[in-house]
């Protein structure tokens, strides 16, 4: 079970976007996500007439390692380490640290 999941919220505890939060829009493999908002770099970019792009500079979201960045916790208001529990019925859920509160899927 991954502790970190397309659409949870994160915020960035390392790097040039230190202190930003944005939600995960995929996972990228075991390691890498892409995050909304978060190492976004400036792409060169040829015109391509046959799929009607336009040349030019844009702006494009890369890949983050799950290592520098932490679940947001919006009772705390801070990122907080995640762990795995079962259930009495054997369904495994994902909880914060800190508290034992169950995320919401």
């Amino acid at each position: 079970m991954e502790k970190v999941r397309k659409g949870d919220e994160v915020i960035v505890i390392t790097g040039k976007d230190k202190g930003k939060r944005g939600v995960v829009l995929s996972r990228i493999d075991a390691s890498h996500l892409t995050v909304e908002g978060i190492n976004v770099v400036k792409k060169a970019t040829r015109p391509n007439p046959m799929k009607g792009q336009t040349g030019g500079i844009v702006d494009k979201t890369m890949p983050i390692d799950q290592s520098n960045i932490m679940v947001f916790n919006p009772a705390t208001g801070k990122g907080d380490r995640v762990g795995i529990k079962t259930l009495e019925d054997g369904k495994k859920v994902r909880v914060f640290k800190s508290n034992g509160e169950q995320l919401k899927a």
